[in-house]
C-alpha cells in the first residue's frame, strides 16, 4: 500500500513539474525569407502551415527551410486571417518577408492541436515585392540600379604567374 502511494505521489509531483514548465514564449524571434510551401492541412484539426527559404543579403542559404504555423487557437482573430491572405498572395508573387514568431514549449503543443509546429506566427512584413523578379523592369529608363546578387571573386597570384610563364 505504500508503495503504490508512493508511485502516486511520484507521479503527481511530475506531472505538476512537467505542467508548470510549459511555456507560450519559450522563445521568440524572426526570420527572413521567400516562401516555398503555404498550406492548409490536418486530419482532425486543419491548420495553415508553412515553409520558409531564409536569405541573407539577398542570396538563399543553404540549411534546413524554416517551418511554422499559424495557431489554430486564433481562428477567430481578424488579424491572423489578414496575415494568411497576405501570405497566400506572398507565395504566388515570390515576395521576400519577415516573419515574426514565438516557439511554445512543452505541454502547450503536445497532440498538434494548434499546429504541427512549435514556431507560431505573430506578424508578418512584406520587405521585397520584386524579390523573384529582379529583371522584370530592366527596360524601365527611370528606374535606377539596384544589387541583385554578390559575387566573390578570389585571385591566386601563382596561378597568374604560372599561367604568365
Amino acid at each position: 500500500m505504500k508503495r503504490i502511494r508512493y508511485y502516486i505521489a511520484t507521479s503527481a509531483a511530475a506531472l505538476m513539474i512537467v505542467c508548470t514548465s510549459c511555456k507560450e514564449n519559450y522563445s521568440v524571434g524572426e526570420k527572413v525569407g521567400n516562401l516555398i510551401e503555404f498550406t492548409q492541412k490536418g486530419v482532425i484539426w486543419q491548420s495553415w502551415e508553412g515553409r520558409m527559404n531564409m536569405t541573407q543579403t539577398g542570396m538563399n542559404t543553404s540549411g534546413e527551410p524554416f517551418s511554422f504555423s499559424f495557431d489554430n487557437d486564433k481562428t477567430d482573430d481578424k488579424r491572423q486571417q489578414e496575415l494568411i491572405e497576405l501570405m497566400k498572395q506572398a507565395q504566388v508573387e515570390g515576395w521576400k518577408l519577415k516573419l515574426r514568431y514565438h516557439e511554445v514549449w512543452g505541454a502547450k503543443n503536445v497532440f498538434s492541436n494548434r499546429g504541427e509546429t512549435d514556431y507560431f506566427i505573430d506578424d508578418v512584413v512584406v520587405l521585397d515585392k520584386n524579390f523573384a523578379k529582379p529583371l522584370s523592369n530592366m527596360g524601365d529608363a527611370n528606374r535606377g540600379g539596384r544589387v541583385v546578387d554578390t559575387i566573390f571573386v578570389v585571385i591566386d597570384k601563382a596561378e597568374l604567374l604560372k599561367n604568365e610563364k
